[in-house]
């Protein structure tokens, strides 16, 4: 117990700070096959590209112990392209819808007629269209583009940043927030469980005080002696907590684990689901709306391929091909200390778009949730740190039971022995 708490003096103290896990960040693009034929309201084709991996490194900073038995951190990521890892390079240049272009458009929808003629000029004349054709690396890690100050001209607030758009530009380098979580010195019970995060014990993002509550841990560990039930943990990428069921039991290099997988609730709808009806306004089962948390863009979250979604936003885009194998997210984690072994965290970003009456440059398209890409992060303990965690957890233990019943098998002829002679002596 006094070896899992966060505490410089324990074992696990070192791994908490500097996670010693390779971890890395896989992602997929989806190529629009046929974008112009999308303006004209036909199905979206769609091609999976990739992997383009990236290696990720973490680390601690900020680390500030509280006299209430919490600790405060800042966890650093930075990431470094891996191309022996990947099938191609960050030059691929690959077609993804507008995303600044469609989702702003819907964004603006119901706004006067006449800021959306202003817009449609103004695009026109900064050649802007519904699809474009950029590099890997544009798309990671940001692009210079007009148009964000054009919107925030026509539209002041719509876009509250400036400089460079990527879809993880503000993921390198960079932090997710201030998180406040328990030591485990006071309850060990409580160990790694979020206190707060940013100074808050829940958000406002959501309609309801449960879908807002911070729950569970910040992700990385959970307190020992689980039970095979479920596990949660707060997502800053995804605005929520997220709570994964037991699956099965089985072992990883092998030490024991359980499996922890997404229940078929965790983005269904608050018709099929009740307790999500605060995420909504919701579309199908199997993609959360994350406009709130996204600057109102039409963005929803969902597993890769739509996986255990509604069979209508599968079969709305060719190309899409879900199988639990691939596309399952899952965690593999050592029931007794709380320390998971092997895990692969995937998830699916996802733009609405739709034609825009007043907005020449979306045409005729169908309402539609479009991937833009998923990603996977995936880690597992293994070198050094694997030997170490199965001596000390596995192989140490399976000794001293084993000598036990050694000692045991020894003793009962001595007992014999002694009741013997205490006879004979009577």
């Amino acid at each position: 117990l006094q070896n899992v708490r966060i505490d410089p003096g324990s074992i696990a103290f070192g791994m908490w700070k500097d996670i010693p896990v390779p971890f890395y960040l896989s992602v997929h693009f989806f190529e629009v096959m046929n974008p112009q034929e999308i303006l004209q309201g036909a199905k979206p084709v769609v091609s999976q590209r990739g992997p383009y991996v990236y290696r990720e490194f973490r680390h601690k900073t900020n680390i500030t112990f509280h006299d209430n038995g919490t600790v405060s951190f800042l966890e650093y990521r930075r990431l470094f392209f891996r191309p022996e890892l990947s099938a191609g390079s960050e030059d691929d240049y690959i077609v993804v819808p507008n995303i600044l272009l469609m989702g702003a458009a819907v964004m603006m929808e119901n706004l006067p007629n006449l800021v959306k003629l202003l817009l449609s000029g103004a695009l026109a004349g900064l050649k802007q269209e519904a699809f474009m054709n950029r590099t890997v690396g544009e798309l990671m890690w940001g692009y210079e583009d007009p148009l964000i100050e054009t919107l925030n001209m026509l539209v002041p607030g719509l876009m509250p940043f400036d400089g460079k758009f990527g879809l993880f530009v503000e993921f390198n380098d960079s932090h997710s927030g201030l998180f406040t979580v328990n030591t485990g010195m006071q309850d060990i019970s409580r160990v790694h469980m979020v206190d707060s995060w940013n100074g808050l014990r829940k958000v406002k993002y959501w309609r309801t005080n449960e879908c807002n509550m911070i729950n569970g841990t910040s992700g990385e560990m959970w307190p020992p002696f689980m039970s095979p039930t479920s596990l949660e943990f707060y997502s800053p990428e995804a605005c929520r907590s997220m709570k994964l069921v037991y699956e099965q039991s089985g072992e990883f290099a092998g030490v024991p684990t359980y499996r922890f997988v997404a229940p078929k609730t965790l983005f269904a709808n608050g018709t099929d689901y009740p307790p999500n009806e605060g995420f909504c306004p919701c579309l199908q089962s199997g993609v959360q709306n994350v406009s709130s948390c996204r600057f109102n863009a039409p963005l929803f979250l969902s597993h890769p391929h739509f996986y255990n979604a509604d069979p209508f936003l599968v079969n709305a885009v060719d190309g899409l091909h879900p199988n639990k194998e691939q596309h399952a997210l899952f965690l593999d984690v050592h029931p007794m200390t709380g320390i998971p072994m092997n895990c692969s965290i995937k998830l699916q970003l996802n733009l609405y778009i739709k034609q825009v009456p007043g907005i020449l440059q979306t045409g005729k398209t169908k309402p539609v949730v479009l991937p833009l890409l998923w990603f996977a992060e995936s880690g597992s303990i293994e070198g050094s740190v694997l030997n170490q965690f199965y001596t000390n957890l596995v192989l140490i233990p399976s000794v001293l039971d084993y000598l036990q019943y050694i000692l045991l098998g020894l003793s009962i002829p001595l007992i014999i022995t002694a009741a013997v002679l205490m006879a004979m002596n009577k």
